[in-house]
């Protein structure tokens, strides 16, 4: 075994990524037919897994995909996975750790149901992109509303972590053709903001913040624990629809998401946000997660920057 190559679990084994292979007519592969979760990792110490877990099992039970795996089970491989690859980064860097399951692989001429070998599991790491997203903790993200609009949560719920990301990509791939560099935040039916391809949003207004409610969107952990954080140290938060206009007009604007955390926004929709990069409470928010996790995420993002 290659003790340079990165160690992923796969069907009940631990092997080398690259003997990991997917068979081309597993559901997932053929429609999205399948689920994910990820975390990271501060100083290599995982967060919240016990939390990302039972919101995959969420998921699974939504799809109606069953594993043989408790979430005991799913968590331990998940630190046994993590701790085959933490010889392959440097002290200063960490990992995206996630899982992904899909519903088998469909038997050839069998009926649409009739999977061969039950479930696809995988568990696996990946370095957090540390050097390509080091810049917006420096200038701040943009964000971009497009015209693609996010799939309504009464045709499919948004809280599941499903592997059907193509509306959330349709967005980002519209947006990027005004700003490569930009983020897009989809609205819903309504107008009213919802999420981005792994990211949520918060406004600041007059020292109240706001978030759009959680029924049309994937209730990020990171999400969740910035809520909890604010909440608890006497912030007041409010889950509500957000126009643009609301958004445009905001004292402050961030987003949340596994990776980055929370980092600020500087543009919405081509329109300058706040004064400066980093608002008074998207600050107070950032040093109460840094304590929180006891680690300094938005330093380890800047000494990356070229």
């Amino acid at each position: 075994m290659n003790i340079s190559e990165r160690i992923t679990y796969m069907n009940g084994k631990f092997i080398p990524e690259s003997e990991a292979k997917v068979h081309f007519r597993d559901r997932s592969f053929k429609y999205g037919d399948g689920v994910f979760d990820m975390t990271r990792t501060f100083g290599h110490k995982i967060f919240k897994i016990e939390e990302h877990v039972e919101r995959l099992y969420k998921s699974l039970n939504y799809l109606d995909i069953q594993i043989n795996l408790s979430q005991k089970e799913m968590v331990d491989i998940s630190l046994g996975v993590l701790e085959k690859n933490l010889h392959l980064i440097k002290n200063d860097e960490d990992y995206w750790v996630g899982q992904r399951i899909s519903r088998g692989v469909d038997k050839v001429g069998g009926e649409q149901w009739d999977l061969d070998g039950g479930p696809t599991i995988i568990v696996e790491c990946a370095p957090l992109p540390l050097k390509p997203r080091a810049s917006l903790y420096e200038s701040g993200i943009k964000v971009w509303t497009p015209s693609t609009r996010r799939t309504p949560f009464q045709s499919m719920s948004p809280r599941a972590k499903t592997h059907n990301y193509i509306n959330l990509i349709l967005g980002d791939n519209e947006v990027k053709r005004i700003d490569k560099d930009s983020w897009a935040i989809l609205l819903d039916l309504g107008g009213n903001l919802t999420e981005g391809m792994g990211s949520n949003i918060f406004t600041v207004s007059n020292g109240v913040i706001y978030t759009p409610k959680s029924q049309h969107v994937l209730g990020g952990i990171s999400r969740e624990t910035v809520i909890d954080l604010a909440v608890k140290n006497g912030l007041k938060l409010v889950e509500k629809d957000i126009e643009v206009f609301e958004a445009i007009n905001s004292d402050e604007i961030f987003l949340t998401s596994t990776s980055l955390c929370i980092c600020p926004v500087t543009y919405f929709n081509g329109k300058k946000i706040g004064k400066n990069i980093f608002g008074p409470i998207t600050s107070q928010l950032i040093d109460l997660y840094k304590k929180f996790v006891s680690f300094d995420f938005v330093d380890q993002y800047l000494k990356n920057l070229d």
